[in-house]
């Protein structure tokens, strides 16, 4: 058996907290789902780096080193295992690097929906450009890919992650529980349930569209454990 390597290690982190991939990706063509999966994992890096706990300077000091990371794989070299898959595609690497900084602003509660949307533009219109010469196919929707990430932190940081606007007035637990799925809702609204852009994006959008949308329900996520509907869902998205 072949030892893992330090690649395999970024890509096996990004399917355990997506074991739904594992059916989906069944409509993802085998040439293309290592550098799919490398760019999901990129993206996943800078989801953590976005929603630490705790002290943020170990967190931003790591956000500083990718931004010189990713310039450095505009001029073809690298140091990260997952630049083995990304660094050779001609991307525009430069502009996402000068982006990242808007993720250490994205922590701050906004105070409305369009604050928060309005915080991760820049970042979520470089990441839409690089991941169409990534992945190939149209440009995802930046609205879409922004709508994701707040997702994400709402996941990760729970009523942390809510704008002001949608804050409870008290302590009380359900309404701390009413606000954050008011919030899921709300994100859900600015969020197309077809999303633009190749076919490893659309997959993944449909499986965290869902993901938020149980939780926006109050239902517990059903992760992979339905698989037939699982299937039914990855084949819709798949063809756009």
């Amino acid at each position: 058996m072949t030892a893992p390597t330090a690649l395999d290690s970024f890509l096996d982190k990004w399917r355990a907290r997506w074991p739904e991939w594992a059916v989906a990706e069944v409509f993802v063509p085998e040439a293309d789902r290592a550098r799919a999966l490398a760019w999901f994992a990129l993206l996943q890096e800078f989801d953590d780096i976005l929603n630490i706990a705790g002290d943020p300077l170990p967190a931003d000091a790591k956000l500083g080193w990718w931004a010189t990371e990713l310039r450095d794989w505009a001029g073809h070299r690298s140091r990260h295992p997952l630049g083995r898959l990304l660094e050779p595609v001609a991307a525009p690497w430069t502009r996402l690097a000068d982006a990242l900084p808007a993720l250490t602003a994205a922590r701050a509660r906004p105070v409305d929906a369009a604050a928060a949307f309005a915080s991760l533009s820049g970042f979520a219109h470089a990441a839409a450009e690089v991941e169409a010469a990534v992945l190939g196919g149209a440009v995802p929707a930046a609205e879409a890919l922004a709508a994701q990430v707040l997702a994400t932190r709402l996941a990760e940081a729970g009523l942390a992650a809510v704008p002001q606007s949608r804050q409870p007035a008290g302590e009380v637990t359900a309404a701390q529980e009413q606000a954050q799925r008011a919030w899921a809702a709300e994100l859900l609204d600015a969020w197309p349930a077809r999303t633009p852009g190749a076919r490893p994006r659309r997959l993944w959008s449909a499986l965290a569209r869902h993901r938020l949308e149980r939780f926006a329900a109050g239902s517990l996520a059903d992760v992979a454990r339905r698989p037939l509907r699982l299937l039914w869902r990855s084949w819709r998205a798949a063809r756009g």
